[in-house]
């Protein structure tokens, strides 16, 4: 085996954060959704106790509280989820500095050169897990594989509580070319119809299709998803994908859909403060706002524009994702993800403040709220935007 990269994958993350903290909850049927009291939202976890029921991510509340009549049911609590996130990274950083978050709830992380410290990769994935759930009470999936998709798609074979190695790209094979193309991690149900009216129904279909055909359907996204089937990725894994990728990005699922322009800015505003937090954390500023947006038919929607200063301040980011918002979408179409990242980054230097003093009395005021927040939590202070119904935190 060559490279050894693994994917570490938190086995129903939300739902197992309030278990951890409520321990009288474990083994039972704990779902995250919208807002329990209204009865209104959709599902974002659930407990294995509660998938066993049939209860399922997007499904609506009110078919979920059928199911699991006497389920424990929690509203989102992101601030708590990201808690854990930052603990779970402190811990694989303890194996290996060279760790890549993936998503809150998933990163890699590349063993190739410290195995001669923790044994062999199947012992090195268990002290990481044993270590996960002895500290937070909390279980994850393991895969390892030669590559970050291998590892990701063998982090999948297993669930819950689950270690899977495949060691070599025909080991790959082996495992997945039988398996349904829709497995294929980048597939979706509109790649899926695209590639049934090829004749593309399995992995190892596609592995076997023309790249010449699907280069010309999909330009690079087809070569990507050729290799992709044929288990080839020579992306590395990032230690600090700050510097390198240069963007600091944060979306939501939203547990319910959002209308109108105005609902959605609530979210925009909320998401542009954690990333100009995170981005002044950092010590950086950044010039190009990104936009994403998802519908309910799961179409996506990703635009940018740069700014003409760099900045780390919420305000400035805000206004240009609203731009972008009502240039490129109809607020007749629901929304169901909302993201916001920060690009073009620099280390922050010294600036320039505007005559008026406007530009200074803003960054004092982000200064003393990061304070507020460093001493006594992230929820500590908030606009008033928060306390609103389209709020990603509930009321």
């Amino acid at each position: 085996m060559g490279k050894v990269i693994a994917l570490v994958d938190m086995n129903s993350f939300y739902a197992s954060c309030h278990q951890a903290v409520n321990p009288e909850l474990k083994g039972k049927e704990v779902i995250v959704a919208g807002d329990p009291e209204r009865r209104t939202g959709i599902v974002l976890a659930a407990s294995y106790p509660a998938k066993t029921k049939g209860v399922k991510t997007g499904m609506p509340l009110w078919e979920a509280e059928k199911l699991c009549p006497n389920g424990h049911f929690f509203k989102p609590d992101f601030p708590l989820y990201i808690d854990f996130s930052t603990r779970i990274l402190r811990i694989m950083k303890d194996f290996t500095d060279l760790v890549e978050p993936f998503s809150i709830d998933e990163a890699f992380i590349d063993l190739t050169g410290v195995l001669h410290l923790w044994g062999t990769p199947a012992e090195t994935a268990l002290k990481i897990k044993n270590r996960i759930r002895s500290e937070l009470g909390v279980l994850c999936s393991i895969g390892i594989g030669p590559n970050k998709l291998i590892a990701k798609m063998a982090a999948g074979l297993q669930k819950p509580d689950g270690l899977t190695i495949i060691e070599t790209i025909s080991d790959f094979r082996k495992v997945f070319y039988s398996k349904p193309v829709r497995k294929l991690f980048g597939i979706g149900s509109r790649y899926e119809r695209h590639l049934r009216n090829l004749n593309i129904f399995t992995i190892g279909d596609l592995a076997n299709y023309p790249v010449e055909i699907l280069q010309k359907r999909w330009g690079k996204n087809g070569e990507l998803l050729w290799y992709c089937a044929r288990g080839i990725d020579n992306s590395p894994v990032i230690p600090d994908s700050l510097d390198v990728n240069k963007s600091i990005g944060q979306q939501r699922t939203l547990p319910r859909d959002l209308w109108g322009f105005k609902n959605i800015q609530v979210v925009i505003m909320e998401l542009c403060e954690m990333v100009a937090r995170r981005a002044r954390q950092g010590g950086y500023a950044g010039r190009t706002v990104f936009l994403t947006l998802r519908d309910t038919e799961l179409k996506f929607l990703s635009r940018s524009m740069s700014m003409a200063e760099y900045t780390n301040l919420p305000d400035d980011i805000y206004h240009t994702a609203c731009r972008l918002l009502h240039r490129h979408w109809d607020q007749s179409w629901p929304v169901r993800l909302v993201g916001i990242t920060l690009g073009n980054l620099k280390p922050k230097g010294y600036e320039q403040y505007d005559l008026f003093g406007e530009k200074e009395r803003k960054t004092k005021l982000a200064r003393a709220c990061d304070a507020i927040r460093d001493r006594f939590g992230e929820r500590a202070i908030f606009r008033a935007i928060s306390l609103t119904e389209a709020s990603i935190y509930g009321r």
